[in-house]
């Protein structure tokens, strides 16, 4: 779950995104910031307190050389507060808010097994006319859910698994 650190930064770059019409260019960097954090070796340094921020802007600089200059200094100011451990959530939110600029909900989806291009065709159509919006899924495996599948979509939840049901007649059971 994002911290509501992330969830600010997220919120005040999709207002910027918004004002501008900059979403994709806004994703574009997004992405490359992302892809730094997502190197060990480049996360460990620039959450590392004894490297000065004047040396990890330097180094996101030239990652991000291609950028705007919003993108740099959301990133310069990340590093000054010490918060580049949020980068990760923070574009992962603005791509929830893309998505939903555009009418999309990004839903979890957790099944037992993998599902082929017709199973997750028929989970987009069910889910999509349960919530009313076009469907981006995010496919999760997990065996104890036993068969059917979990839909997550922000704090709506939909659990139509194996492991639910049996749990709801064990109840019933049990209060026979």
């Amino acid at each position: 779950m994002a911290s509501g650190s992330a969830k600010r930064y997220a919120q005040a770059v999709v207002e910027l995104a918004r004002e501008k019409g900059s979403f994709d260019v806004w994703q574009r960097d997004l992405g490359s910031l992302r892809a730094v954090v997502s190197d060990a070796d480049a996360r460990s340094f620039l959450e590392n307190p004894s490297v000065k921020a004047s040396d990890k802007n330097q180094v996101v600089d030239s990652v991000l050389a291609d950028a705007q200059p919003e993108a740099r200094n959301l990133a310069h100011m990340l590093i000054e507060r010490r918060r580049t451990g949020i980068i990760q959530d923070l574009a992962d939110l603005f791509d929830e808010a893309v998505l939903a600029e555009n009418g999309i909900a990004l839903v979890d989806v957790t099944t037992a097994e993998p599902l082929d291009e017709a199973g997750q065709e028929l989970v987009r159509d069910h889910l999509g006319r349960l919530l009313g919006k076009r469907i981006e899924l995010r496919l999760r495996e997990d065996p104890d859910i036993i068969g059917g599948f979990v839909a997550r979509a922000g704090d709506q939840v939909i659990d139509g698994s194996v492991v639910n049901q049996l749990r709801r007649l064990r109840a019933r059971l049990a209060a026979a």
